[in-house]
């Protein structure tokens, strides 16, 4: 009996890794999120079982009970894949299903995904580092990045490049504490739908248009002069963040 906890990647099955869909062609039963691809999903077995543990609104199975489930399954079946969206360990609470079945003494192997706060970008031409214009990248969720203890505005000023996920409903009050920080209003920014599937949209601006920008979740935002590459009506504005 194992639990193989395997990142699904960002979006469709071209970024799923050779690891994962060969232990997906054999699991018995996968356990998966509701953001997974529909694409990835179609790889798993006719006889396997699926069963989706997925966080929607007002019907969320709780972490605890996922945890139960994975040590219930793991007793019955050889391979049990647990898949999540992106890497397990980055906002995934892999971290916590792992410790849960060691404790159970339930054998686990990790099995990494490309994480959408790294591929989204990528995908849409936005490097996260680039020499002269970012020397590191911090990588929040909406509500983390409300997180008053930390000052992300002086961060990207100081070169850092701030990645968002599921901020998309937050956008608002992101860029609100972003400006009220210190950072200039016309710092770019790109907001990434769907990455890596057929529906990829990506909407570039200005920090002081986050709040109004016609976004929906999955996304992913990005803030900070990387954003402006391949854009030359914002090259300009982000060569003046570092003036």
């Amino acid at each position: 009996m194992t639990v193989y906890l395997v990142g699904a990647g960002p979006g469709g099955v071209d970024t799923l890794t050779v690891r994962g869909l060969r232990l997906l062609e054999r699991a018995d039963v996968v356990v998966h999120d509701r953001l997974v691809d529909q694409d990835v999903l179609a790889l798993i077995p006719s006889g396997a079982g699926q069963i989706d543990v997925g966080k929607h609104r007002g019907a969320a199975a709780s972490q605890a009970r996922i945890n139960a489930l994975l040590i219930s399954l793991a007793r019955r079946h050889d391979c049990v894949v647990r898949l999540k969206g992106g890497d397990p360990f980055v906002f995934g609470r892999g971290g916590e299903e792992l410790l849960a079945l060691r404790d159970a003494g339930v054998p686990v192997e990790i099995v990494p995904g490309v994480t959408s706060a790294l591929a989204a970008p990528a995908a849409a031409g936005i490097p996260v580092t680039h020499r002269g214009l970012a020397h590191g990248v911090l990588i929040v969720t909406g509500h983390a990045g409300l997180d008053p203890e930390i000052d992300f505005a002086d961060l990207c000023r100081r070169g850092v490049t701030l990645v968002v996920l599921m901020g998309a409903e937050q956008r608002e009050r992101i860029a609100r504490r972003l400006i009220g920080g210190g950072l200039p209003a016309h710092t770019p920014l790109a907001v990434i739908e769907r990455a890596c599937t057929s529906a990829e949209r990506v909407v570039r601006a200005h920090l002081e248009r986050l709040a109004s920008l016609e976004v929906a979740p999955p996304a992913v935002i990005v803030v900070g002069a990387v954003a402006a590459i391949g854009r030359p009506d914002l090259r300009a504005l982000a060569k003046d963040l570092h003036a």
